[in-house]
């Protein structure tokens, strides 16, 4: 989420192209259950994925809202490239009225694979706004590597018609995503000085600019299955009480009591709580983007042919949108405040959260209740579950081989335990209180369903 950084963090910009989504070597250790297909164009797929979770983790400004939108926009274009070959499945220009594509545009003669990697390069450039110039260099880098490569043998003709096929649908997607005017003004201004919280005991608030509230307007943003009002909200079971024997109390203690243990005695407890973080820019991929990490490694593991790769991801990044603006919305109902206020307030006034090493707030600058992670984790969850079956034995490896926090690879055997405990992951963090991620949980599979129902063959 959008924290200021320290300036160890900021002198983390170096990508080296090779490497997997954070800069781990996620190609060398990652064994299929069979033997990888040599597929141009899912390879296509894989290296965009692999760069965009590098840009992910020094963009600035996005997590996690902007850059859900992002893979919604991003992966419907890639969809829409491809869409044509694909039997059985039908673009989504008629189903979205203010997206146009002419598919005519489209010349008989293209290469698929080169007129994804324009399309990926067009699009990925566009959405991902905010990245230093230092690792923005690299779309272009990629762009020319995999043209160089996939145009051996073809004609100029072939290659200049798929390059062109390509660009078009990106620029088309770039414009459909212009039409949500509400979008396109709150990137440009995530921490509006317009929006001043309501007041109220146990409600959410701000103590400095830098900590004023991130995106508290995006329940209004384009949503692409379910809506925020679609969804349904629950309210917090817990009402606000500063009694010591009150279950608001105890429920803030658990907080308190979890996380000093994660920091003092329980080694998992904190390989959890900063394995899951994904909190700091510069230092770590947004909590959404680490979802697209976990595809990447699942299109490998389980051998995933390009056409289910780009559906796979068109329902993630639609899910993971969609889950932003419901929790949102939900966010800034609700605004139920941070832990590390309260445990301050009246447990212990030295308390700091486990992610405070890495930060210089103590706290998302957001409400709490429900929390993104959470329904980020089960909003993916339930995509992966509709394609794969829950039952699994990955293993992510997301953040091998850093050394700056707790990120060695951990194994789960079923994608609803994964979900699990990354939801529950920031009660060791420090972060959220039980029914934050309890409901975010929740939620995120209502809106991973809705999304497993939308039928792309119609």
């Amino acid at each position: 989420m959008n924290f200021s950084l320290r300036a160890l963090c900021l002198s983390l910009f170096i990508v080296v192209l090779t490497v997997s989504c954070s800069n781990e070597q996620l190609d060398e250790n990652i064994q299929p259950t069979t033997p990888v297909a040599t597929n141009d164009i899912r390879q296509v797929i894989l290296d965009w994925n692999q760069l965009w979770c590098v840009l992910d983790r020094h963009a600035t400004g996005m997590r996690p809202n902007a850059t859900t939108r992002a893979l919604a926009y991003i992966h419907l274009a890639a969809f829409e490239v491809c869409v044509e070959d694909m039997v059985s499945y039908t673009s989504n220009k008629d189903r979205y009225p203010d997206l146009e594509i002419d598919f005519s545009q489209r010349q008989p003669d293209i290469d698929i694979a080169i007129a994804l990697n324009a399309c990926y390069a067009t699009a990925i450039d566009h959405f991902m706004y905010n990245v230093s110039p230092t690792v923005d260099s690299q779309i272009a880098v990629l762009r020319q590597q995999k043209e160089a490569t996939l145009s051996a043998g073809l004609s100029a003709a072939v290659v200049q018609n798929s390059q062109d096929w390509g660009n078009y649908v990106a620029q088309q997607i770039i414009a459909f995503s212009q039409t949500d005017v509400e979008a396109e003004a709150q990137i440009l201004s995530p921490q509006p000085t317009s929006y001043e919280p309501p007041v109220g005991a146990g409600f959410w608030t701000y103590s400095d600019e830098a900590e004023r509230g991130l995106f508290p307007y995006w329940s209004s943003v384009r949503t692409f299955v379910i809506s925020s009002e679609e969804t349904s909200s629950i309210p917090p079971s817990l009402t606000y009480s500063e009694d010591a024997t009150s279950a608001y109390y105890a429920a803030m203690e658990e907080v308190y009591t979890t996380s000093e243990a994660a920091r003092t005695t329980d080694t998992e407890g904190l390989w959890i709580a900063e394995f899951w973080s994904n909190d700091v820019e510069g230092l770590m991929m947004s909590p959404p983007g680490r979802q697209i990490s976990i595809a990447n490694q699942l299109i490998r593991q389980y051998n995933v042919d390009h056409e289910e790769a780009l559906i796979l991801l068109l329902k993630l990044g639609f899910s993971l949108n969609d889950a932003a603006v419901s929790t949102w919305a939900d966010k800034y109902e609700y605004m139920v405040m941070r832990p590390s206020v309260y445990i301050q307030d009246f447990i212990d006034p030295n308390f700091q959260t486990n992610l405070f090493p890495f930060i210089s707030w103590p706290n998302p600058t957001f409400p709490s209740y429900p929390s993104g992670h959470s329904t980020f984790a089960s909003a993916a969850a339930g995509v992966f579950i509709h394609h794969f079956g829950d039952a699994t034995n990955f293993t992510d490896r997301s953040h091998e081989g850093r050394t700056e926090f707790l990120g060695a690879p951990r194994t789960y055997g079923t994608f609803s335990a994964m979900a699990e405990e990354n939801a529950f992951s920031r009660l060791p963090l420090g972060v959220h209180l039980r029914i934050d991620c309890s409901e975010g949980l929740r939620l995120g599979y209502e809106i991973s369903n809705a999304v497993n129902d939308f039928d792309l063959t119609q």
